[in-house]
């Protein structure tokens, strides 16, 4: 016995301890090797990070946390992402009778307080990782695309922020489904900015997944755990599917937007198309509708100009009655920028005393990344902006995607390539020669008809299209049949004509040319009976 444990402690011992030493020394090799070939491939990526206004050195923001900042007795706590799920709430199913809107809190009133220093630039941008090949664990319907083209921002100092929606609240289930989603692009160089819609259903690659519908990307990315949480996974798959890389996120709920909404006065709201839907759990029908079906409690929101609350703005925001997720798009992007209207004609954002405030109420009811210098720093644009400025881009079904539906039965949208990566290079470049020549056109609209505001609902559908269109009031006689469109210019050469009669559902039989050399306007549009500007997306409502 001896023996043996003299052997043991002479040769086993030594013999294990040499090996452990050899592992551990293999380890820091190995570690060593992963540390280098992981510089070189941010050396060989730089340019392509330059191409993305993104900075190599990463934020310092901690994810997972609340961070609180004291502004001169305001405590403003700022909300960031994690990868736990929100919990359950408690819920009723979505069912049209019966239906009641969620509470909300009293309208929040934004308080005095004392001036703020605001930044006029930011730090370096959030870093963003390339992917590798696609791959997936299981078997795919469609094949695995390719990485989309970095799209070239030309050298352009953008921040793109994603705005998210989620209906989780009233879908009576945990999984939070972002229906709405929109990247503002503020370019700091121009003071300009730009909307992008991303429909919810486009069919997208999700790494580890495979493909996917967009608005469970989020989701997806929390169950998945990926460092940096499910924000950071979404801009991986938007960087990969289309190009652009967003740089921050704000995320609200249903009450959440609604508060926002309110805590604003409310928003002023042109319809130009004939919206028909049911009751929509979480949401106020508008005041103006009218009910056509009081069984099923069906409701039509004629055209015209209405004021909204928070819930009536969620009604008109989320509904797809007798239109589609490409047309909710579009009214989404309306209600957002209403909402900047109502904030600058209100002074929020001029009057730094008040400012904190409409931060902490934001800060409230919304989850985002961004720190409290870059909220600030944005502030000098948003006054500068004019919300009838805001570039708007969506994607059109049937042009930029192919409707597909998978063995799985959902109804998809799958991306084009070539008319995608037009509509995303346009995102990024500033106003063109020919968008400045539409708004220095210089059109009234007048109301030909017993129908209170039809100018406005008109000059607005104009101010879509970037024309800097003015609404005139009524028109000498009120009772005109039909919408037509006088030009003063005399059918000039490059003139804003066609456009203004696309945008407005014309031919040119509705044009009266009556050429004017002292002219105070370019073009006058006289709205008869018969306006109709709708689009394809949306259908006549059922009688």
């Amino acid at each position: 016995m001896k023996r043996a444990f003299g052997l043991l402690f002479r040769v086993v011992l030594p013999v294990a301890m040499a090996i452990v030493v050899a592992m551990g020394v293999l380890n820091i090799v190995n570690t060593l090797r992963a540390q280098q070939a992981e510089r070189e491939i941010y050396a060989q990526r730089q340019p392509i990070y330059a191409q993305t206004a993104d900075a190599i050195q990463p934020t310092s923001e901690a994810m997972g946390g609340v961070q609180v900042v004291s502004l001169g007795g305001w405590d403003l706590i700022e909300q960031f992402a994690t990868n736990t799920p929100r919990p359950d709430p408690a819920f009723a199913t979505n069912t049209p009778e019966g239906v009641e809107p969620l509470a909300t809190p009293e309208t929040p009133v934004i308080q005095p307080t004392v001036a703020l220093d605001i930044p006029s630039a930011v730090g370096p941008l959030p870093t963003i990782l390339f992917l590798g090949d696609p791959y997936a664990s299981q078997p795919q319907p469609t094949a695995l695309p390719t990485a989309f083209p970095v799209v070239d921002r030309k050298g352009a100092n953008l921040i793109n922020i994603l705005l998210m929606g989620q209906d989780n609240e009233v879908t009576g289930d945990s999984l939070a489904r972002t229906d709405t989603m929109v990247v503002l692009s503020i370019n700091r160089d121009t003071n300009t900015v730009s909307m992008l819609h991303l429909p919810r259903d486009l069919y997208v690659y999700m790494p580890q997944v495979g493909m996917g519908r967009l608005n469970t990307v989020y989701e997806i990315g929390s169950a998945l755990g990926w460092d940096g949480g499910p924000f950071f996974y979404m801009r991986q798959v938007i960087l990969y599917n289309l190009g652009i890389n967003v740089h921050y996120y704000a995320l609200v709920d249903l009450t959440g937007f609604a508060s926002l909404i309110d805590s604003v006065g409310g928003v002023d709201l042109a319809v130009d198309c004939a919206i028909q839907d049911f009751q929509i759990q979480g949401a106020t029908v508008p005041a103006g509708a009218v009910l056509n079906d009081p069984v099923a409690l069906q409701y039509t929101l004629p055209v015209g100009f209405y004021h909204m609350n928070g819930q009536e703005a969620l009604w008109y925001a989320r509904s797809r009655g007798n239109s589609d997720d490409f047309d909710r798009g579009r009214r989404q992007q309306q209600v957002l920028r209403a909402a900047l209207r109502s904030v600058r004609e209100q002074g929020l954002l001029s009057d730094v005393t008040r400012l904190p405030g409409l931060i902490q109420q934001g800060l409230s009811v919304s989850e985002t990344d961004m720190s409290l210098d870059v909220i600030l720093s944005l502030v000098p644009v948003a006054l500068q902006v004019d919300p009838s400025e805001i570039e708007t881009y969506r994607l059109i079904r049937t042009y930029h995607t192919q409707p597909w539906q998978p063995p799985d039965g959902q109804f998809v949208q799958l991306p084009i390539y070539e008319p995608v990566f037009d509509l995303m290079t346009d995102f990024y470049t500033p106003p063109t020669d020919n968008q400045v020549t539409l708004r220095s056109a210089r059109v009234q609209v007048l109301n030909g008809t017993a129908n209170a505001n039809f100018d406005r609902v008109a000059s607005e559908r104009l101010g879509e299209a970037n024309f800097a269109a003015t609404a005139g009031g009524d028109f000498s006689n009120t009772a005109e049949s039909t919408t037509y469109v006088i030009d003063y210019t005399g059918s000039e050469k490059g003139s804003s004509l066609a456009e203004i009669l696309k945008t407005l559902n014309l031919t040119e039989a509705s044009v009266r040319v009556q050429p004017d050399a002292n002219r105070t306007f370019d073009y006058e549009v006289v709205v008869g009976a018969d306006y109709n500007a709708c689009g394809g997306a949306v259908l006549p409502p059922e009688e």
